[in-house]
């Protein structure tokens, strides 16, 4: 029971801290329709600002927020090289994540920066509840971000400026017939996109007491298969649902991997259970209408 217990705590925190990064990521391939690379990019990034303030005395959770704010920037980059240089999405991505290497790298004065004897924000809120560090302070810090983020995104999405970036995504011409600027939109949603992605790398360094420049490798791989994942499982219908659904499905994918590293497979396995699970989540709709000789759409080509 002990081993159940922990794989779930471990699945529950790793489910939380990425979930932002699967929101963040569904932000720019769904609701935008912007394949966006940047985030393998900006997940480091975060970690790295929010490590370097750390270790010169700043306040974890301001060195947190100052992560959050770089990930906006970068996002707000990503954008203007789409919309600016006009510069395809995939290509402005590419590139951001390119560049982004160079600038961590820069920014942590090296590959790595260690926070094992630094006071981080986990440690705060360990001393503040008199708890003894472990999952529970993880999950209780993680779970009251997420909640705030999930709220202030379940309300602005619904705005109008929020119902404008989603119109975006499914139909920029017409969205621009009513007047409004896209460019601004596609902007908007690259920042909260990469700045959840870089809050999500901020907490992930402090959490495993060190931020390296390769702790983004795989993370647009992860936040896709959360998706494809959540939308197969729970088909969400509506603002909340969809991210409830972010969550869930990043929840389940962590939970498969963290069974998997159980079980003794090689870290190197990771990569095709990964593509296994997004196969079998993709592959039960299409049987099951197969089974029920209903007609079915060419695949799509992008």
């Amino acid at each position: 029971m002990d081993i159940f217990g922990n794989i779930l705590g471990v699945a529950c925190y790793e489910g939380l801290v990425f979930g932002l990064v699967t929101i963040g990521v569904y932000i720019t391939f769904r609701v935008l329709a912007f394949p966006d690379l940047s985030v393998d990019g900006t997940f480091p990034l975060g970690g790295a600002i929010a490590a370097v303030l750390i270790v010169a005395g700043v306040n974890p959770f301001l060195a947190t927020l100052a992560a959050l704010g770089g990930g906006l920037v970068a996002g707000l980059v990503t954008g203007l090289l789409n919309t600016k240089l006009r510069i395809s999405a995939l290509l402005a991505g590419i590139l951001m994540m390119v560049g982004l290497y160079s600038i961590n790298l820069r920014i942590m004065s090296g590959a790595n920066v260690p926070l094992l004897r630094e006071v981080t924000s986990f440690d705060v809120i360990a001393e503040l509840f008199g708890l003894h560090g472990g999952l529970a302070v993880s999950i209780t810090l993680v779970s009251v971000v997420v909640t705030l983020f999930f709220v202030v995104l379940n309300w602005f999405l619904r705005t109008e400026i929020g119902l404008a970036l989603r119109a975006t995504g499914d139909n920029e011409e017409m969205v621009r017939g009513f007047g409004i600027d896209t460019d601004k939109t596609v902007l908007l949603g690259c920042s909260v996109s990469n700045g959840l992605v870089a809050l999500a790398g901020a907490l992930v360094a402090q959490n495993q007491g060190f931020s390296d420049v390769g702790m983004g490798i795989g993370m647009i791989v992860l936040g896709l298969a959360a998706v494809i994942i959540g939308e197969g499982l729970f088909h969400p219908k509506g603002i909340a649902p969809i991210l409830l659904a972010c969550l869930g499905g990043t929840f389940v994918y962590r939970l498969f991997i963290t069974i998997a590293l159980r079980l003794g497979m090689a870290p190197g396995d990771l990569k095709l259970i990964t593509a296994l699970l997004v196969v079998m989540v993709l592959a039960v709709p299409y049987l099951q209408k197969r089974m029920r000789k209903e007609w079915l759409e060419p695949a799509k080509r992008w």
